[in-house]
């Protein structure tokens, strides 16, 4: 039989406290294990979509320069503006 037990965040951090130094360290180490695992599919999924966007405007991610994706995203994250081209 599973059970299931519901904590509010103050109350995993107070059993968190409860255990060892050691323990803590353990459930820190895996929790950033986690989150830079969960980092690298974002990452990896923003990239084909920012692909996606610029062969939609005719453009090639890969080929532009360091500059030019700067300006491309700037363009994007300003909806106040058209995007050049």
């Amino acid at each position: 039989m599973n059970l299931t037990i519901e904590l509010t965040t103050g109350q995993v951090v107070d059993l968190i406290q409860q255990m060892p130094p050691k323990e803590k360290l353990t459930v820190l180490k895996e929790l950033a294990k986690q989150a830079q695992s969960g980092r690298a599919e974002r990452m990896k999924y923003a990239e084909s979509k920012i692909r996606e966007v610029c062969a939609a405007r005719g453009l090639d991610w890969d080929t532009m320069t360091e500059d030019e994706r700067l300006y491309f995203i700037d363009d994007i994250v300003h909806e106040d503006r058209e995007c050049g081209q």
